[in-house]
């Protein structure tokens, strides 16, 4: 089985007991800071090995990497092969800045967009617009609506119930 499949089994399992998941989630959620921080420090580095000798490097096991890696992978700019991983697969965690910022964001991760590491590579302002980009991505801006005795939006003058409204 792969270590995708093992971790995702693991980690959302229906059939686990909701306090343990809590606890892995919280352990998970403390050791994935962790390791940001470390690659924040240096940002334009790419960290590349093993599934395992990354986990080996930032001090986790193999099942922790997984989800760090499964969690990074679309903020990377060469994705891994995540569906297929084993432990002697090598990886990259070569990140795009931006994306990864702002898919931090989307995840509502604040833990995590709100590192202190984030202001020696990113500037306040910086910060603040990838974050509204990020929010008014995901929001649904509705039109205007139309009543039967507004004029058409077609254009014609005519009242909407006696135009295009008509066979609505």
């Amino acid at each position: 089985m792969a270590l995708l499949e093992q971790w995702r089994d693991m980690a959302y399992s229906e059939k686990a007991n909701k306090g343990d998941l809590q606890r892995l989630w919280t352990a998970y959620f403390q050791k994935e800071r962790d390791i940001y921080a470390e690659l924040l420090k240096n940002p334009d580095e790419v960290v590349t090995g093993t599934v395992k000798e990354l986990a080996e490097k930032y001090g986790v096991d193999i099942m922790t990497m997984t989800g760090f890696l499964d969690g990074i992978n679309d903020s990377l700019k060469e994705a891994n092969p995540i569906e297929e991983m084993e432990e002697d697969t090598n990886v990259n965690l070569g990140f795009d800045k931006a994306l990864l910022y702002k898919n931090m964001v989307a995840a509502e991760a604040d833990w995590l967009y709100n590192l202190p590491e984030w202001d020696e590579i990113f500037d306040a302002d910086t910060k603040k617009a990838l974050y509204k980009e990020q929010k008014s991505s995901t929001t649904i801006v509705k039109g205007q609506k139309v009543y039967p005795n507004d004029p058409c939006p077609c254009g014609s003058g005519k009242k909407y119930k006696k135009c295009c409204g008509k066979n609505a």
